[in-house]
């Protein structure tokens, strides 16, 4: 399920590694932590939503990549982004 715009903004704040900044790695990782959050929380009343299902696998194959690259680039920022965002790994 999307986001809404006010979460995405707070999400945005919160992640940024700069004043501007929406595009880097840790807020896609972020914003795409949050709508695979929420398309879990549809799954547990949904469970034959074979079609969301689909898009999930996508977004946590995309959040992975995303992970991926920040671990090539700088470790310690790939550490304390999956820290910050609770993410098992």
């Amino acid at each position: 399920m999307s986001i809404s715009d006010a979460r995405k903004t707070e999400l945005i704040q919160q992640y940024a590694t700069k004043a501007g900044d929406t595009g880097s790695p840790e807020v896609q990782v972020a914003i795409l932590t949050e709508r695979i959050t929420n398309l879990t929380e549809h799954f547990k009343t949904h469970a034959k939503d074979n079609h969301s299902r689909r898009g999930l696998l996508k977004m946590v194959s995309a959040r992975r990549s995303l992970l991926d690259y920040v671990k090539g680039k700088d470790e310690a920022r790939y550490k304390t982004l999956i820290e910050r965002l609770g993410i098992r790994r």
